[in-house]
């Protein structure tokens, strides 16, 4: 498994003194360092009202569902005002994304809310390399899963997060992109 805040990057505008120090939470990984298997488990984070409320009128989500508390109660399936999903699914993104300068979203598979999150839990990601394929000549493809949880390990969302990552050594993944790249081209 490569090694988390280890890596020094330099930047722009930064002493270089001080980009020798590693950027906390800025992981320099590239594809052969995501080996599939490796999970990583994030802190745990309790859904306030008040930002539970500020997400919903950012994004316009005002469900009654969501915002309407006597609706919840009163008439509502699960007898309490929901956290959106959208917000679940960015928090427990949030929570065990790592920020490597050598990776790029590619997308979103399997999404699914299994589990209503109310107002006031607690939740926590756990994050797992699932694949990794040859994408062409400068990066792969890396596939991995990020299942949210509340309470004591009740699942409540699962989803895979595609993304693409630069080659450290782009020869050695040559032939294979070669292949790759022929396949597709023939359809």
């Amino acid at each position: 498994m490569a090694e988390i805040g280890i890596h020094a990057r330099g930047v722009p505008g930064v002493p270089q003194d001080h980009a020798k120090v590693p950027v906390w939470n800025s992981e320099d990984w590239y594809f052969e360092d995501f080996e599939v298997g490796d999970k990583i488990r994030s802190i745990r984070r309790t859904i306030s009202e008040g930002e539970s409320m500020l997400f919903n009128s950012l994004v316009m989500d005002h469900h009654p569902y969501v915002s309407d508390e006597r609706f919840a109660v009163e008439e509502g399936v699960f007898g309490k005002r929901l956290v959106a999903g959208a917000m679940v699914f960015s928090y427990g993104l949030g929570l065990a994304a790592t920020n490597c300068l050598n990776s790029f979203s590619y997308g979103y598979d399997r999404l699914r809310f299994i589990k209503p999150v109310f107002i006031g839990d607690t939740i926590y990601t756990i994050r797992e390399n699932l694949s990794k394929d040859v994408k062409d000549h400068k990066m792969g493809k890396v596939r991995v899963s990020y299942s949210v949880f509340k309470g004591e390990g009740e699942q409540v969302l699962y989803c895979e997060h595609l993304m693409t990552a630069l080659y450290r050594d782009p020869s050695a993944f040559k032939a294979e992109a070669d292949a790759v790249l022929e396949a597709k081209a023939n359809g």
